[in-house]
């Protein structure tokens, strides 16, 4: 399949995936909640007024969309994101989760690497407007306490993985 980046794209997944933090990549290896042979699983750096704290599960080998991604990795992304799913709804105490995956420029992917989003949800917490909105930046120090939530659900519930 054609690739839709940029020619001399560098991947900024890619870079974090690989421990290199620097301009070129938003990815902070403090924002590293879970890794295994196959996935990563991240607090995004960009977030959703009122729905602080989601994250991005990403395949460790660089695939560009789901129409690249092999199977094996594919359920595995489905087997952490579900365990990830329930992570929120007992860390964050959400009333829902969203999930949202982008393929290609005509399906929104600005991140030319396989990523998984997932969005703790609350009662009227407007996310269908704010994210027709720009995103912001949020500061990595911000990160730290969803990324140490989660951690910690992971660590007590790690018969799961």
């Amino acid at each position: 399949m054609r690739s839709n980046a940029p020619k001399d794209y560098v991947c900024p997944i890619c870079l974090g995936s690989n421990g290199i933090e620097g301009d070129a990549t938003l990815l902070k290896q403090a924002d590293l909640v879970f890794r295994d042979d196959l996935v990563s699983v991240w607090v995004n750096s960009f977030w959703i007024m009122g729905n602080d704290g989601h994250i991005i599960i990403v395949p460790n080998e660089h695939f560009e969309n789901i129409f690249d991604l092999p199977e094996n990795i594919g359920y595995r992304i489905f087997e952490v994101s579900k365990l990830m799913s329930k992570a929120f709804k007992e860390t964050y105490h959400c009333d829902g989760i969203t999930i949202r995956q982008n393929n290609e420029p005509a399906g929104d992917q600005h991140a030319f690497h396989y990523h998984l989003h997932i969005f703790p949800r609350y009662k009227d917490d407007n996310f269908n407007q704010e994210l027709t909105k720009k995103s912001y930046l949020s500061d990595p120090k911000d990160r730290l306490k969803y990324v140490e939530k989660l951690k910690n659900y992971l660590k007590e519930n790690h018969e799961q993985l």
